[in-house]
């Protein structure tokens, strides 16, 4: 088969403040990339116009048949109608804006839409870390804590889309939660809560990443404001393998890369409070980076044209919802 023969699969990741695509192979391997700033303030159609800009001339460089897209998004998504249920106060015009209907408009091929925690975990399963694995957490951690859950070999996404979403799960203290409850996992594990909890101890304002850099510089604040959030993290992981067996918990995100400050706690405390199963559960740091959601999303496109039982259900062109 000649390269203008091959089958191709649009991933996209559309970020707060950066969107990336990518052009993939019926194998998942990236054929080329791109990203772009995301006009978060200009509304939905242009946050999706700046991704099919950036897409295009991978398009026009890759040859071959692009046989669909995906889509991965912060917030709560409507998978089935390709649209935004539910998006944070930096996305101007993004909740209810129908992202299936103008991506395969656009590009006259089927388009899914996942939240970006769901495609970053398919593909860390599909094409990383914990390709082919069954029973998978999967956590995201940046300004927020997002999480998946991947079990019996497929996505869990839940009745209300809202599996695995153990960011904000109560019981780990009394600090607000910037979703307006208490006590949630993102006041100890997110980059945002990391700089502030520091900041608290200290009177000292730094981000997350200076505050892992004090940190690994013996500062004992900062070391025990990661123990604190490694030890959170532990507890999430119990919680999940005690309520759907999972084997592997793979962690992503832009404050995973402080994994060795977070690493000691979680372990310390999974061996003081293990599993219910008395199983293991082995942790694993993500592989395929920045590319984690937009080949998630290519998978999920890849897995909607080919298998129609299991795919989510896409928007197209000819048929969508008005």
């Amino acid at each position: 088969m000649s390269a203008h023969d091959r089958t191709l699969f649009a991933g996209v990741d559309i970020g707060g403040t950066t969107t990336q695509v990518v052009l993939c192979d019926d194998g998942l391997t990236v054929l080329d990339r791109a990203e772009t700033t995301t006009p978060a303030a200009r509304g939905g159609q242009a946050m999706v116009d700046a991704a099919l800009g950036a897409l295009a001339p991978l398009l026009r460089r890759v040859p071959g048949r692009l046989a669909g897209a995906g889509v991965g998004a912060a917030g709560v998504v409507d998978s089935a109608a390709g649209r935004i249920l539910v998006a944070s106060d930096s996305f101007r015009g993004w909740a209810g804006f129908p992202v299936g209907a103008a991506v395969a408009d656009a590009l006259g091929v089927p388009a899914y839409l996942d939240n970006d925690v769901n495609a970053f975990l398919r593909g860390e399963v599909s094409a990383g870390a914990v390709r082919g694995e069954r029973d998978v957490l999967g956590i995201a951690l940046g300004t927020g804590v997002g999480g998946a859950v991947w079990t019996g070999g497929r996505l869990f996404a839940g009745p209300h889309g809202a599996a695995g979403e153990i960011g904000h799960i109560p019981g780990f203290g009394d600090l607000a939660c910037t979703c307006g409850g208490r006590g949630h996992l993102e006041t100890l594990a997110s980059g945002r809560s990391i700089a502030a909890r520091y900041a608290d101890r200290t009177g000292h304002r730094l981000t997350a990443r200076e505050v892992a850099d004090a940190a690994a510089h013996g500062d004992e604040d900062a070391l025990a404001v990661y123990r604190a959030a490694g030890a959170g993290l532990a507890r999430a992981v119990v919680m999940t393998a005690g309520l759907v067996d999972i084997t592997t918990v793979v962690i992503g995100g832009g404050v995973s890369r402080a994994w060795h400050l977070l690493e000691p706690a979680v372990l310390a405390r999974l061996a003081e409070e293990p599993p219910v199963s008395g199983h293991p559960v082995r942790l694993v740091r993500a592989g395929l980076g920045t590319d984690a959601v937009p080949v998630g999303a290519a998978a999920l496109a890849r897995m909607g044209t080919t298998s129609a039982e299991d795919a989510r259900p896409a928007v197209s062109a000819a048929v969508r919802e008005p």
